[in-house]
Formats: structure tokens, C-alpha cells, sequence
């Protein structure tokens, strides 16, 4: 009896570490490592994902599937680096708006409305990527 148990701990265990782990994490926010947008394509090279920290109740609602937010900061100011990609996948951007060190786009595929923003932090350029999941 006493392995079953051990067995069964040992699975729990394996379980959190898999499915949970990821939520205690930096990078929560980021579904698919090593892609943009849970899939839509492959991340270029030089960008490093980054998810939001400035709140717990952001961070629930990721979790729960009522939000979705994937951040990239690249070297240098490049506000539209992320465009192409999805523009390739069929979003079709619906804004342009610059300001300086700010920039913004709504992009849209069948009625997937999602925000794209990209802000100058020193020498870096932090792009955000939201919407519903």
C-alpha cells in the first residue's frame, strides 16, 4: 500500500510541476515558449518574451482564459517589429497611431480583435500583444 501512494504523490507532484508550475512563473503569459501568439508563428530572433508583473488579478485572469497578454522587449527602437507576422497569419490592421516613443496598432482577423503596443524603454522597445484568448 505504501507505493501506491508513493506513486500517487510522485504523480501529483509531476502534475504540478507540469500544469501549475507555469503560473508561478515569469513568464506565465507565455503559452507556447519559443513562438508568437500561442503558435501563430515562430519567434524571431533577438526578441525575449516578458509577461506583465504589476498585478495578481491580471495574472488570475490570464489563468483563467479571460485575458491574454504576450510582451517581447528588442534591442533598439523597432515599435512595428511583430507586424509582419501577423499580418502573414491574416490579421489585418485596422490602426496606425505613432507617438513619440509610443506606438499602437488594432489588428483583426474574423472578429479576433487584439491590441498591439509597442513603448521605448531606454535602449529597448517592449511590444504587448493582447486580446481574448
Amino acid at each position: 500500500m505504501p507505493a501506491v501512494v508513493l506513486i500517487g504523490l510522485l504523480g501529483l507532484g509531476g502534475w504540478w510541476f507540469a500544469v501549475e508550475r507555469r503560473w508561478q512563473g515569469d513568464l506565465y503569459c507565455i503559452e507556447r515558449p519559443g513562438t508568437l501568439w500561442n503558435g501563430l508563428a515562430p519567434l524571431p530572433a533577438g526578441l525575449i518574451p516578458e509577461c506583465p508583473t504589476y498585478s495578481r488579478t491580471y495574472r488570475q485572469e490570464v489563468r483563467q482564459g479571460v485575458s491574454r497578454i504576450e510582451q517581447y522587449r528588442l534591442p533598439g527602437w523597432h515599435p512595428r517589429a511583430l507586424l509582419d507576422p501577423f499580418k502573414r497569419a491574416g490579421y489585418q490592421q485596422l490602426t496606425d497611431d505613432a507617438l513619440p516613443g509610443n506606438y499602437s496598432a488594432f489588428l483583426n482577423k474574423g472578429g479576433d480583435l487584439l491590441q498591439y503596443h509597442a513603448t521605448r524603454e531606454g535602449d529597448t522597445t517592449l511590444i504587448a500583444i493582447s486580446g481574448k484568448p
